[in-house]
């Protein structure tokens, strides 16, 4: 999409993940913004001191104020979430507003400037961000829209003044093939969004086509996908130097960081510590560095900013301290992940080494499944992740605008486990208040209660627990 200033564009839903960053650039970069949003977030007040007017309802009251006296007919900005029965998006067609979805407005960024792209089943946000960090640390004043909230802004993008844009791009909806980045990233892939894709195959075609838009391509060589079915300019890995460019080697793994032997081109080039726990941390840090690299910036000056590196919003983030009950919110809503996120957990459980004042004794998985098609398809691979949980509870599915699916459910799930692993205390809520029950009741002091899904959990729970303190 050729983006004009002399434009307006107003975006449906401007406070969500993919959309507050965008606004947010475009914002900075002199576009006339507006947005509505109808769910209460900190990030609408953050664009509203960008000076961005922001509306608290999705109505065709809306759309008739924002073409009432203005120069230009705006744009009208949705995203996936979007559904074709929202009363604003109906009220804008019927206006005969242009409609564009949010890939082609970030797409007309990333295509336009020198760009890296970053694709691929899990940890986009979590590399997109680390990149970003290293970027800034060493003044190239990066760019940024991502899919989470970058530590040092508070908002899923931030606007800098150097040549360089750091852009997750999402293959959730296929949009990912209207990108053309200067270097193209793929962290991994897996079937996942079961709700798009019909098959695998049809994931892999539709990341090829990323791929061969990419003047170059950075991949990871540990997933067998990757591999099997990719050509990459250059490859990276954490279990071996061979056929690699950059190799980061874990020397030790605990509960607060990371010892790593880093290789390029088979040759051990130095050895260094960072502040984050886990495989899949290092995998996401690694992709970061080797980026860096591409460009041409010294790996003795990017040693000297990794203790400064840090997670976005929602990846292993400590919430708070509930009645001696550590609570940490994740985002991880697919098998894969939610057993990275339990295996970091178990480093830090009953061990010394652990980012918490306290040390935890036990882990507590408090699951929220993300759409009904997800669940259905990996049923049994969710129970076998979270089995390794001391105690689960499941709270009910979200369903992220799907219609139930028979058979589908956490009681379902929970029956499923219980299967697996009969001695697993497993609760089911049937809402909220019944999980905040089983918290007070079945957790106690001690325990690491760990959040996970990509639907309101997290604020649900925190909410609740933390009203009265």
């Amino acid at each position: 999409m050729p983006l004009r200033i002399t434009k307006p564009l107003h975006f449906i839903g401007i406070g969500g993940a993919g959309m507050s960053g965008i606004a947010m650039v475009l914002s900075d970069r002199g576009f006339i913004i507006t947005g509505s949003d109808i769910a209460d977030k900190q990030t609408l007040q953050l664009l509203r001191q960008k000076g961005i007017r922001i509306f608290r309802h999705q109505s065709a009251s809306t759309i008739r104020a924002i073409t009432s006296g203005v120069q230009g007919t705006p744009t009208v900005v949705i995203s996936t979430a979007v559904s074709d029965k929202n009363p604003e998006l109906i009220a804008a067609r019927q206006a005969g507003l242009e409609i564009v979805h949010r890939s082609d407005v970030l797409s007309g960024l990333v295509n336009q400037q020198t760009s890296i792209g970053i694709a691929g089943s899990h940890g986009k946000t979590t590399t997109s961000t680390l990149i970003t960090i290293l970027l800034s640390k060493a003044n190239y004043d990066p760019t940024s829209i991502i899919g989470g909230i970058l530590p040092a802004v508070g908002l899923n993008g931030q606007s800098g003044k150097g040549s360089l844009l750091v852009a997750e791009v999402d293959e959730s909806d296929g949009s990912v093939i209207k990108f053309r980045a200067q270097l193209g990233v793929i962290t991994n892939l897996e079937l996942d969004h079961t709700d798009y894709y019909s098959s695998f195959h049809y994931l892999i075609l539709t990341l090829q086509n990323f791929a061969n838009s990419c003047k170059r391509i950075l991949a990871n060589r540990d997933c067998p996908s990757l591999r099997d079915y990719f050509k990459a300019d250059a490859w990276w890995s954490n279990h071996s130097t061979q056929g690699v460019k950059f190799a980061g080697l874990p020397i030790l793994l605990n509960g607060n960081h990371s010892l790593v032997d880093f290789y390029e081109d088979g040759n051990l080039v130095c050895r260094f510590e960072i502040p984050l726990p886990g495989i899949h941390n290092l995998s996401n840090v690694t992709a970061a560095i080797a980026s860096c690299r591409l460009y041409g910036i010294r790996l003795e000056e990017l040693t000297s900013y990794f203790q400064e590196l840090r997670p976005p919003g929602r990846r292993f983030e400590y919430c708070g301290n509930w009645e001696g009950r550590i609570i940490v919110d994740d985002y991880a809503h697919h098998p894969s992940e939610i057993k990275a996120t339990l295996d970091m957990a178990r480093l830090i459980i009953g061990s010394n080494c652990s980012p918490f004042s306290d040390s935890p004794l036990r882990l507590i998985a408090i699951f929220q499944p993300h759409r009904y098609s997800r669940t259905a398809e990996f049923l049994e691979s969710f129970a076998t992740a979270l089995s390794s949980a001391d105690q689960i509870l499941l709270a009910p599915v979200y369903s992220a605008g799907e219609s139930p699916i028979p058979g589908v459910s956490s009681a379902i799930l929970g029956g499923i486990i219980e299967s697996i692993k009969p001695n697993l205390v497993t609760l089911v809520a049937k809402d909220y208040e019944q999980l905040i029950q089983h918290i007070k009741t079945f957790t106690q002091p001690g325990d690491l209660l760990l959040t996970m899904g990509a639907g309101d959990l997290n604020h649900q729970i925190c909410c609740q627990l933390f009203k009265n303190t």
